[in-house]
């Protein structure tokens, strides 16, 4: 399938990131940033590793940054990154030591250094040891920071969301046109794998798919055969670039009541209403209360206890999602133009959902599928 994608990010861009860091890391009074969090990594370097083996970005107050990279990736590196000083390591030597000595060889050993606790691969043994094996450098914590920074989009990411948007659309109609009595789910979810691979996704972990008398978020790929009656439920989780995008649609196979059309269109109309309101500056716990109490008043469900929505953005294994940003009664934050969220609800076993921008006029679907109950 021959299409257009977004062009590469310019130097320039990762210039501009580097050059908000380092006003945070000044105010901070830290004069080596220790980067590991692999979303971080690729923000800032234009490399993610494939998290084998520790590695990490070393970004210092002044200069180039320096990538330590495990040996059999520098090429990789190379070819990915716009960065050049580099410090590669062996598999039989320890990662973390050999950060602590390029930290040293390149003259911050005694030096103020902030390192990422809330990231998913400095893992206690790994911080514990990075700061004996720094005894004179004062750790600064540096968590939330780069999480932060990363909320509002540049217009090439949006153009990478939107692309992932556009392939969550054509996965979710692969998916339904071959759900149908008979057919195993496997073969659903074959069909929304191939699309979103042929539309350009990079992820292998493409989707969530569920199936039978009623539907389930998080539930696993078994081997069901569809029946008349069933719901078909897809979530779509395509990467582009890394940055993700995601939509949730249900397919009735067979003709559904005139109350499930009737519970499907009050769902959606209440969902439209909270996009509707997603408008910079609004704050996000009155966004919440719009969709969370009129579900509830509508007689849907008799308790809401999730979020109502959370951050899209740069997504890498091993989380599966960034709450970064989330919305809930007690959200005590505001919306900004060019943030970007899943925004999702499901009641009577009907889930809707949809990749939202934050305009300065209301929120806008980066999904585009229709928004129904299929049958």
């Amino acid at each position: 399938m021959t299409q257009l994608f977004p062009p590469r990010f310019p130097v320039d861009e990762f210039r501009s990131r580097l050059a908000v860091l380092r006003t945070v890391m000044a105010e901070r009074r830290v004069d080596l940033l220790i980067v590991d969090q692999r979303e971080h990594m690729i923000y800032f370097s234009g490399y993610a590793s494939t998290a084998a083996m520790y590695q990490s970005v070393l970004i210092p107050l002044d200069g180039e940054p320096i990538q330590v990279v495990r040996a059999i990736d520098a090429s990789t590196f190379n070819e990915a990154s716009w960065l050049t000083d580099y410090a590669a390591f062996n598999d039989n030597e320890n990662p973390v030591k050999v950060v602590a000595e390029t930290v040293k060889a390149r003259g911050f050993g005694a030096s103020a250094i902030g390192v990422e606790r809330d990231s998913h691969f400095l893992t206690v043994n790994r911080a514990l040891e990075l700061e004996s094996l720094l005894p004179s450098a004062r750790i600064v914590d540096f968590s939330r920071v780069m999480w932060e920074m990363r909320l509002v989009k540049s217009p090439l990411e949006l153009a990478c969301q939107k692309m992932a948007a556009k392939i969550c659309d054509r996965a979710a109609s692969a998916a339904f046109e071959t759900a149908r009595a008979g057919i195993n789910e496997r073969e659903i979810f074959i069909a929304m794998t191939s699309e979103a691979w042929r539309s350009g996704a990079d992820n292998a972990q493409i989707g969530v798919i569920s199936s039978g008398p009623s539907t389930s978020f998080h539930s696993s790929l078994g081997d069901r055969v569809l029946a008349e009656g069933d719901l078909v439920f897809v979530e779509p989780v395509p990467h582009f670039r890394g940055y993700t995008a995601r939509i949730m649609r249900s397919k009735l196979i067979g003709v559904p009541t005139d109350e499930q059309l009737r519970t499907a269109e009050r769902i959606i109309q209440i969902q439209d209403e909270q996009i509707s309101a997603m408008k910079a500056g609004a704050n996000a716990k009155d966004v919440d209360r719009i969709l969370r109490e009129g579900i509830l008043a509508a007689g849907l469900r008799d308790s809401y206890t999730t979020i109502t929505g959370y951050t899209l953005g740069l997504k890498l294994p091993p989380r599966t999602s960034d709450f970064t940003r989330v919305f809930l009664p007690e959200s005590e934050w505001q919306l900004e133009e060019n943030q970007v969220f899943h925004m999702y609800t499901s009641a009577c076993s009907l889930p809707f959902s949809e990749t939202v921008v934050v305009t300065r006029e209301g929120g806008k679907r980066l999904t585009e599928m229709e928004r129904k109950l299929f049958y």
